[in-house]
């Protein structure tokens, strides 16, 4: 199979996967061991092709396969040391800037520091889905735009628009996460 082939097949299988589990309402029970497993199995073998060949790169690989490398790189939230590797090589790549951004947003919370430009999204102490906190958050829609996305206001109202997963317990989801986060080695 080209690498182009496997990266696609690794997006579709993460994609597949992540649909089946929302319709039955169990992917938003904490982390699904089921797409726990999805996440690490792509990340082994996207980091089988960085070790033979550095980033795919759209001029190697093509758009679609060069964006499924970066959609398996962002969802392998529990593989700390792969998703910093992945965001160096992605930086340095021909990747478009809003995923390097989004990655570094996703890296940033995990480690418990502000994200730039307000791409990573959670549940607030009042039900909504709002971003979390954001470092110099009055420049982040020139942030935004200098990488090629659209007005944080945009963004916050397709997400409240499109999130009906509310957890029941907001203060246990968040004791979960945090002893999750601690488990996996973000913090």
């Amino acid at each position: 199979m080209k690498i182009s082939e496997q990266l696609i097949a690794m997006a579709k299988r993460d994609l597949d996967t992540r649909t089946r589990l929302a319709a039955d309402g169990s992917l938003f029970d904490g982390y699904n061991s089921e797409m726990q497993a999805v996440h690490e199995a792509n990340a082994a073998e996207l980091a089988a092709i960085l070790d033979a060949g550095g980033w795919p790169s759209r001029e190697a690989v093509g758009a679609e396969a060069a964006d499924a490398a970066w959609l398996v790189a962002q969802h392998a939230i529990g593989l700390p040391d792969f998703q910093r590797r992945c965001l160096a090589l992605i930086a340095a790549s021909d990747a478009p800037a809003w995923q390097a951004a989004m990655l570094e947003d996703r890296i940033r919370i995990l480690e418990g520091h502000e994200q730039r430009y307000g791409t990573a999204f959670d549940w607030d102490e009042d039900g909504q889905m709002s971003p979390q906190p954001i470092e110099q958050p009055d420049d982040v829609d020139a942030r935004r735009a200098a990488v090629g996305l659209p007005p944080l206001s945009e963004t916050i109202a397709r997400h409240r628009a499109t999130s009906d997963h509310r957890p029941p317990d907001l203060a246990q989801r968040q004791r979960d996460y945090t002893a999750w986060l601690k488990k996996v080695g973000w913090r």
